[in-house]
């Protein structure tokens, strides 16, 4: 029975382990540790020299590009006192899978505390590295028009 039991934890293990090994799942975990805070599996999702850029208007109608680290943007998740309720809703995966890289588009809609904030689309740059995919690159659009 001892066996048994091991072998059926060995399974599950490895079943959700080849879950996580495509890219539309590592999204799905990144959002997942996104809403729960959890810097620390949030850590284990991306490259050493991943940057965040995020494309918006500024109030004259021009665009603007901004630029962070990952680890400043891990700190600001971290932050977010935890009786703000927040949720990046996902309207759908866009993926295109070639060997090693790997893009993921993802339309969404921003809510904070139950209000809609902002929309946008993130696009997801993944590399395969040892057989796992990292994020390399990540970029967003933030619009507070056309959300609907």
């Amino acid at each position: 029975m001892k066996n048994l039991m091991f072998l059926a934890f060995i399974f599950i293990c490895f079943s959700s382990q080849a879950q996580t090994k495509n890219p539309k799942q590592l999204v799905i975990d990144f959002f997942e540790a996104f809403h729960e805070q959890d810097t620390v599996k949030l850590k284990t999702f991306a490259t050493q020299s991943l940057q965040l850029k995020s494309v918006s208007m500024n109030v004259e109608g021009k665009t603007t590009i901004s630029t962070s680290a990952y680890p400043e943007f891990v700190k600001s998740i971290a932050s977010i006192p935890k009786h703000v309720k927040f949720e990046e809703k996902i309207h759908e995966y866009r993926i295109e899978e070639n060997g090693l890289l790997a893009t993921v588009a993802t339309p969404y809609t921003f809510f904070y505390n139950g209000e809609k904030s902002h929309c946008g689309t993130n696009v997801f740059n993944l590399v395969k590295l040892d057989g796992n995919w990292k994020i390399l690159f990540l970029m967003d659009s933030r619009s507070k028009q056309a959300c609907d």
